[in-house]
């Protein structure tokens, strides 16, 4: 019988490759996104059924649950997807900007796993994989937010493998690096520093660096981490892929905290 996969965030990068390699390897593949109305390769693939869902509201957390179990039966496996990024000083962001960002990348989280979690309990058998990132192992300058939600889902995850283990259902962490996607190019939140004194030289560096990290144009080994977490059948927690991540957690396991903190001040102008 066919496995089904419900992917969020699938209308671009990581989540699309994923649910484009799914589907070449005969799965069941439940596309949701935003605004499905602009998707229409994905909804040209047979055995994708592209259905729109919003992570911050949990109406249509539930209907896109209930439309996906309609088209194709249980939900084997879950990839919380969805997310994007922030960029700029703590004491600049807006209650509205910090809330958001939790929102949509851990609360977001949560309550879609919650939606998904009572079938796979039910049939004691499921596999939940959250895209977390590198992000999730250390912090980069003004990415404050950013990086906290994926402390937060890493912290959420390894926790919750005791819970869930036992009861048939596998959790997977993928840390991608960087890599050319549009969260980069356009899924990004540059809310800056404001007027605020004493940050914006070293803002202005660290944008001026961060531009130049180089970025792997490879997203489809993301896809394969994300697939390989999904179908390996072992209790792996971690799958940390790119070139960049291997280095930076390489660094950061061999440096202490105040050599590691000065390498990446270096490196990122700060």
């Amino acid at each position: 019988m066919k496995k089904t996969v419900f992917i969020t965030g699938a209308s671009s990068g990581f989540g699309r490759e994923a649910a484009k390699l799914f589907h070449q390897k005969d799965w069941n593949v439940i596309a949701t996104m935003r605004r499905p109305g602009k998707e229409t390769e994905l909804s040209a693939l047979g055995g994708v059924h592209v259905t729109r869902l919003d992570v911050t509201d949990k109406t249509s957390i539930a209907t896109a649950v209930a439309a996906g179990i309609r088209q194709f039966g249980a939900i084997d496996v879950l990839v919380n997807n969805a997310g994007f990024g922030t960029l700029g000083a703590l004491e600049a962001a807006s209650e509205e900007v910090i809330r958001q960002q939790f929102e949509v990348n851990f609360f977001g989280l949560i309550e879609v796993t919650k939606a998904i979690l009572p079938g796979m309990r039910a049939r004691k058998a499921g596999t939940i994989v959250n895209v977390s990132s590198v992000g999730g192992r250390l912090g980069f300058p003004f990415s404050s937010l950013y990086h906290a939600t994926k402390f937060a889902i890493e912290g959420l995850t390894e926790s919750l493998q005791y819970e869930l283990n036992p009861l048939g259902i596998r959790l997977k962490l993928v840390e991608p690096g960087g890599y050319k996607t549009n969260f980069i190019d356009g899924g990004l939140n540059f809310y800056g520093v404001g007027d605020l004194d004493g940050y914006q030289v070293a803002y202005d560096r660290f944008q001026e660096k961060i531009q130049q990290w180089p970025l792997s144009e490879n997203i489809g080994e993301v896809a394969e981490a994300i697939y390989e977490a999904a179908s390996d059948g072992t209790d792996k927690l971690r799958y940390p892929v790119g070139h960049d991540t291997a280095q930076l957690l390489e660094a950061r396991r061999q440096m202490d905290d105040v050599a590691f903190k000065t390498m990446m001040a270096g490196q990122l102008g700060v």
